[in-house]
């Protein structure tokens, strides 16, 4: 990809993003904390780091507006249509990943 001219690199990156927010909303049964222990990313996390790319490019993006857009509908819409309560085993996965996280940094 890096013989790709930067205008090309970033149309094809842009498009691997679309492809991403439609998988997620192809499968809504795949919660926030799964992804977070799997992958240590989610939603919200794609949300705000579009956020942070709009203010690279000095432009303002509301948390809520990224997140509109990312799950494809209001937040609170999602949430009370999708989400389920974290389990305590999807909580102490959770935990458990932080706390790796946490020693691998010192």
């Amino acid at each position: 990809m890096q013989e790709l001219d930067e205008a090309t690199r970033t149309q094809l990156e842009a498009a691997a993003f679309r492809r991403l927010l439609a998988h997620l909303d192809e499968h809504k049964e795949v919660q926030n904390i799964d992804l977070m222990i799997l992958a240590d990313f989610c939603r919200n996390c794609l949300s705000k780091w579009l956020v942070q790319a709009g203010e690279e490019q000095q432009l303002t993006i509301s948390e809520e507006q990224a997140r509109e857009h990312v799950y494809g509908m209001p937040y609170r819409e999602w949430k009370a249509k999708y989400q389920q309560p974290a389990t305590a085993e999807q909580m102490a996965a959770f935990e458990a990943k932080q706390r790796r996280k946490q020693e691998q940094q010192q």
